[in-house]
């Protein structure tokens, strides 16, 4: 009978012993980190947020910046009412103009913005629109991601051109100025 209890023991701590055994090498083990897929395709991409803004937050940003490309020499300013207003000085000879443009502003698909050319007045002349924005074109400070289409009476703003501090993106997602809706998509690098 000694025998029996002998191999019941040797049984018991056996099984005790492989229990041990396997809550050890588990608690060595590393515990599950992020999957390496996930965080490798995030390398080099962006992090989307989207933001809703109004016509005064837009104004005061658009011509902090304007100020900021131009390097203190801006001689024109954009205002956001119910249209985007582009005001400015044309010189005439000795005399300076003073000229403003309308734009209706429509936001595209692919997070750009448009502004397409709605009316213009400069002093009392009446130019063509497309010789002025061929002034503007050539006589003023337009910042990067900026084209100005003279023949097509608009401007092309590239949102994801535009130079803004630590690689940051814009995408325009709504920009209808009567009801004052305005979102973007801020694309943040994530690196």
């Amino acid at each position: 009978m000694k025998n029996k209890w002998k191999i019941g023991f040797l049984i018991l701590l056996g099984i005790n012993l492989l229990f041990a055994i396997i809550i050890v090498s588990l608690m060595m083990f590393p515990s599950e980190g992020p999957e390496t897929s996930k965080t490798k395709g995030l390398v080099g991409e962006h992090v989307s947020f989207h933001v809703k803004s109004n016509k005064n937050d837009l104004n005061q940003l658009i011509n902090h910046y304007l100020k900021e490309e131009a390097l203190g020499s801006i001689d024109y300013q954009v205002i956001l009412g119910d249209e985007v207003e582009l005001y400015g000085t044309m010189p005439f000879f000795s005399e300076e103009l003073n000229m403003k443009l309308t734009f209706k502003p429509s936001a595209l698909e692919n997070g750009d913005l448009v502004l397409k050319q709605k009316s213009m007045t400069i002093g009392s002349l009446h130019l063509p629109i497309s010789y002025v924005l061929n002034f503007i074109s050539g006589n003023y400070k337009i910042p990067k991601g900026v084209e100005i289409r003279p023949k097509d009476k608009l401007i092309y703003i590239n949102m994801q051109q535009l130079k803004l501090k630590s690689d940051i993106k814009l995408k325009a997602d709504k920009f209808d100025l009567k009801k004052d809706d305005i979102g973007f998509t801020i694309l943040v690098p994530v690196k």
